[in-house]
């Protein structure tokens, strides 16, 4: 609203009169620390609490974002709110009266102030109405309903204020309107009725044949209203549309009573419905709220995080499709925030897929604070939900579970636990087969780290895990060490040392692409039995021997797919653990080896050549010890011979040369990348 200036005299009444630890406590949890009060700071995330409130100086300040300043400013940063405002709700909450600099315009201000003062006035005798109306005739079946089907007491009946929206369309209309004489347009502006339409003109109410459940803020005002259907209309629950006191993505029902409650247990438990957060209150769980029906957001679970220290929040949704859903939605609301621990985030999902509710007819509240107890975290509540009704023996299942695993691992950022899930998640897909498990967790660390590569080559400023970044380093020495030997492989001889990594990597290329390609096998084995190649290092060669032997104990075809291929490998090398050291990398595909992939016949042209160009060099390096030594003893026909035997390997290795090189025709004739 626009507010005219206030006189000085108002403003310094309300900042001597405004207590700040009273202010920022309606807000924050404080505790008291000598002279002074500390919590945890609204203003940006964090562990331990470096937020402090000097009652002496009336400031406060934190010491980890350097936010500082009055009860004026806290709330206008708070809240982002104007500082007349401000000082306009805080004249209100303590009573001081509100001057302007003009005073003509004082008679304006107050028709300003007083607008939300009549929508809560407004939305308080509203619940009055509805309250009264459930304890007349017309009430019966409503009160029966809350005490015998939902098992309510007259107490926890009071408490909430539960009441009763009548079955006339204008009975609410006519209380507010004809006998309390507010406005229409002030009762429509509070969500509590609708302008008919279609031409007709008049109103009527928005909540008919009802059960209401009034929302509160967190100072106990009435802010809106939750409606239960008694009958078949829908929808089953319908709430009140967003107005200037009621915004749903920012309310939690019945956080106004758990306060303290989640601030005395140190945890929050969030369920779906109103019942269920009233059925725990009343059974003594006084720190549950309820999300209004909708999925918990940001904003809401920032408002549960200053009621706690450790920050641990459960969320309680129903066991069905629909709550698993909810449930799942929550999670993607927050869970950057519970990745990085800022959220201590667990998932309940009561047996039988019964509701809190409904747990609690039959079960005990110390039978369902079991459950709380034993709730897994979040991570594990998702891992239980990637098994529901998989079958692992399968072997397209079981590829796309581990996909789904390597997805969720990607995104942990703490070590401790990113080793912990690697384990939990190698050990399921072991399918209690321990011997396998190592090499499992060998293998999702190295799928993880090759994410963490392509997320790097996007935005280079992403947190990564430490353990990760150690493996990426060593990755990156690789590349280098690679670009070094690739350099020196153009030159007329090489170490030994470099023709064995090239060597490596080009046996490595070929069995990769064996084993990850279907549609190119058939080449790989052609090109080898044509040009008579051998694998020549003992680990590679051993792969290959594993893959011949695979193919013809389980009759797999050459189009097997490959999961079901280096399934039946990783089952062969549990007795060899040093040869599985070295190969297991083959058995995923990180950013350079995907790349590879794309281009098959290319790197298996290059792959190719570059091994029969290291064992034409060792050749050629014969022919010219032979050749040396044939002129040495002036034996004339033999140096003539070798030198011819030099010559035929140099002009061969200058066009296996050619053929590792790529042209412009063979990147217009094979798909790159």
């Amino acid at each position: 609203m626009q507010v005219p200036r206030l006189h000085p005299e108002t403003i310094e009444e309300v900042k001597q009169r405004a207590d700040i630890v009273d202010v920022i406590s309606g807000r924050v949890v404080l505790r008291k620390r000598g002279k002074e009060f500390v919590g945890l700071c609204p203003f940006h995330d964090e562990k331990s609490p470096s937020f402090t409130v000097s009652p002496g100086k009336q400031m406060y300040y934190c010491f980890g974002c350097g936010a500082g300043g009055n009860a004026f400013k806290f709330l206008m940063e708070l809240e982002k709110r104007p500082f007349s405002e401000v000082v306009l709700e805080l004249a209100k909450n303590y009573q001081v009266p509100v001057k302007t600099v003009e005073p003509e315009h004082r008679q304006e201000l107050q028709r300003q102030i007083s607008l939300r003062e009549q929508l809560y006035e407004i939305s308080a005798l509203t619940a009055n109405f509805y309250e009264h109306a459930l304890r007349q005739t017309q009430g019966e079946e409503p009160l029966a309903y809350l005490k015998s089907e939902r098992q309510l007491s007259e107490e926890t009946i009071q408490q909430f204020q539960l009441g009763y929206a009548p079955q006339g369309w204008e009975a609410l209309y006519s209380y507010l309107v004809e006998q309390k004489n507010y406005p229409a347009q002030l009762v429509e502006q509070a969500g509590l009725i609708v302008p008919r339409k279609n031409g007709g003109s008049g109103y009527y109410d928005r909540f008919r044949n009802r059960i209401m459940i009034p929302i509160r803020d967190t100072q106990g005002r009435v802010i809106g209203f939750g409606g239960r259907a008694l009958g078949d209309e829908q929808p089953k629950y319908l709430n009140s549309p967003e107005t200037e006191l009621f915004d749903k993505g920012k309310t939690l029902f019945a956080l106004d009573t758990a306060k303290t409650a989640i601030s005395k247990a140190d945890r929050a438990v969030v369920v779906e419905g109103y019942f269920d957060a009233i059925a725990l209150q009343a059974a003594g769980i006084s720190n549950a709220v309820a999300s209004l029906g909708t999925a918990l957001s940001l904003n809401q679970v920032r408002q549960l995080l200053r009621y706690t220290d450790s920050k641990q929040i459960i969320l309680n949704f129903d066991a069905d499709k629909a709550g698993t859903q909810a449930a799942e939605r929550a999670i993607g609301e927050i869970e950057k925030l519970a990745y990085q621990g800022e959220v201590q985030l667990r998932v309940l999902n009561i047996p039988d897929g019964k509701d809190a509710d409904e747990y609690l007819k039959t079960y005990s509240p110390e039978q369902y604070r079991e459950l709380l107890e034993n709730a897994p975290l979040w991570l594990d509540w998702q891992l239980q939900q990637m098994l529901v009704n998989q079958d692992l023996k399968k072997a397209d299942i079981y590829q796309q579970i581990t996909k789904n695993f390597i997805s969720l691992l990607t995104n942990i950022t703490n070590d401790n636990q990113l080793i912990l899930y690697i384990a939990k998640c190698a050990e399921i897909l072991s399918k209690e087969d321990s011997k396998r498990t190592p090499i499992l967790r060998e293998n999702l660390l190295n799928q993880v780290v090759s994410d963490w590569g392509k997320r790097l080559s996007q935005d280079e400023s992403l947190t990564i895990p430490p353990l990760i970044r150690k493996k990426l380093k060593r990755h990156t020495q690789y590349k280098k060490q690679r670009a070094i030997s690739e350099n020196k492989s153009s030159k007329s001889s090489l170490s030994a040392a470099v023709a064995r990594s090239l060597l490596e990597e080009a046996e490595a290329q070929l069995l990769q692409i064996y084993l990850h390609c279907p549609e190119y096998r058939q080449d790989v084995r052609e090109a080898i039995e044509a040009r008579d190649v051998q694998f020549s290092l003992s680990h590679h060669r051993f792969l290959w021997h594993q893959i011949v032997n695979a193919e013809i104990l389980h009759k797999m075809s050459l189009q097997v797919a490959p999961s079901e291929l280096i399934l039946k490998l990783q089952d062969s090398f549990i007795e060899y653990p040093n040869q599985l050291n070295q190969i297991s990398h083959l058995f995923h595909l990180n950013e350079f080896s995907e790349r590879n992939v794309y281009r098959a016949p290319l790197v298996i042209r290059s792959a190719l050549a570059c091994i029969e160009q290291i064992i034409s060099m060792k050749r050629r390096r014969i022919a010219l010890n032979m050749w040396e030594k044939a002129k040495a003893a002036s034996s004339g026909e033999e140096a003539i011979e070798y030198h011819q035997l030099f010559c035929a390997e140099q002009e061969w290795l200058k066009e296996l040369e050619r053929l590792r090189q790529v042209n412009f025709y063979d990147l217009t004739s094979v798909p790159w990348g």
